[in-house]
């Protein structure tokens, strides 16, 4: 057995129950073997057999240590972008006249479908790039731009090219009930056959890891979700749901009687919607920067969600029209200062109760066992990576026990 040995740090290792908040360990070390956490501890408790078998000698520096980070919610693979509507809005125009000449989602699905895979490959690539420049070892990539087999295929098989190519793993989402397209204008029960269609094919074909939907007024209802659900329980495909973000739907309760790894949004919840994901395990996942972006004011309701002891996860939501963010250190920030969540909350966040919002149980806490991927930071405690706007305190990431 050869082991890699990383010394002179302080280890925020998030393990849950922990003594001190952030499961902060000073005068730390870890040790891994190959991919895996071998120990991880106080250097001076460190037991000698174990260090003897230490081939590899890394000196941190006094960095400190978390778990890589994990983004559970993102639309990163898209054709195009909105930026001149966003310009367009700031010069008086309204959503309504943006939708009739062709903008908002539908203009996103059009450049989605016109693009090619090597091109929502490059533009695809520029964003992920961003993301593992900060850190993030795990990203949640959905499809639901394309919103036909093709392009729905299209975009799956793209995320899952770039787990192919760069040193981050991917976990592709079918949004298949994304929103309503085009040429099913005023037959959303007939899309939401095509839905059921399309998901046992993208499944067989290896490009589904979960199944998501926006149950919504302006998308689609609780018993057309219903379907999607139970075309996804009988696949054995897990579950998670755009939820109560304009309106309180009861899609939580839906969601939660699915046993749903997520309910994401949540800006409308209500104590039922709580108490519903808390009983079922269902983590809430808050999209600091889709509120910002929209100048939101109902903020997500916080407190209820620490009163029913659901876990926090927060997110880019990176996407075209809300929230085209691929910076998952200033969702820290904005989940800080939006959200009021605490840093230690809000880290949790992105390391913890993100890998559970994907039902990933070997990562987001450094632990004996668990993967080794985790990050060297610059900086003297964790809440400096909240408190600071705009900055990237990086010195190297670990992905699978080896240096990106």
């Amino acid at each position: 057995m050869q082991l890699t040995l990383w010394s002179n740090c302080n280890i925020a290792t998030f393990q849950p129950e922990a003594a001190h908040a952030y499961g902060l360990i000073t005068d730390a070390c870890l040790v891994t073997d190959g991919s895996q956490i071998h120990w991880v501890g106080k250097l001076a408790e460190l037991p000698n057999d174990i260090l003897a078998l230490c081939t590899v000698h890394h000196d941190a520096q006094g960095a400190l240590i978390t778990p890589g980070l994990i983004d559970c919610h993102t639309h990163l693979v898209y054709g195009g972008d909105r930026a001149q509507e966003f310009e367009q809005r700031l010069n008086g125009a309204s959503y309504e006249d943006i939708a009739k000449a062709g903008g908002g989602i539908a203009s996103t699905v059009k450049a989605t479908r016109l693009a090619s895979s090597d091109e929502l490959q490059i533009s695809s690539e520029r964003r992920l790039r961003d993301f593992m420049a900060e850190g993030v070892t795990t990203i949640e990539i959905k499809s639901g731009y394309g919103l036909a087999l093709e392009h729905e295929r299209k975009t799956l098989q793209v995320a899952r090219s770039l787990a192919q190519t760069h040193l981050i793993d991917i976990q592709t989402t079918f949004l298949g009930a994304h929103a309503l397209p085009p040429e099913f204008a005023g037959r959303s029960d007939d899309y939401i056959d095509e839905v059921v269609r399309m998901l046992p094919m993208l499944a067989g074909e290896g490009l589904v890891d979960a199944v998501d939907a926006f149950c919504e007024k302006i998308g689609f209802s609780v018993s057309q979700t219903t379907r999607v659900f139970e075309a996804a329980q009988q696949l054995n495909i897990p579950v998670k749901l755009h939820a109560e973000q304009l309106s309180d739907s009861g899609g939580t309760q839906l969601a939660a009687s699915f046993k749903a790894l997520s309910c994401d949004h949540l800006e409308w919840l209500s104590d039922e919607g709580a108490a519903a994901m808390a009983a079922a395990g269902t983590v809430a996942v808050l999209l600091p920067g889709a509120f910002y972006f929209l100048r939101e004011t109902k903020l997500p309701p916080v407190a209820l969600l620490r009163q029913h002891g659901v876990p926090m996860a927060v997110s880019t939501d990176c996407n075209p029209g809300t929230s085209p963010c691929t910076s998952l250190l200033l969702m820290l920030n904005m989940a800080c200062t939006l959200f009021r969540l605490t840093p230690e909350e809000a880290l949790a966040g992105v390391t913890r109760h993100a890998a559970k919002a994907l039902g990933l149980l070997d990562r987001g806490v450094l632990a004996v066992g668990m993967r080794a991927d985790f990050v060297l930071w610059d900086v003297a405690h964790p809440a400096q990576l909240c408190y600071n706007v705009g900055a990237n305190p990086i010195i190297k990431t670990v992905f699978k026990g080896n240096v990106r």
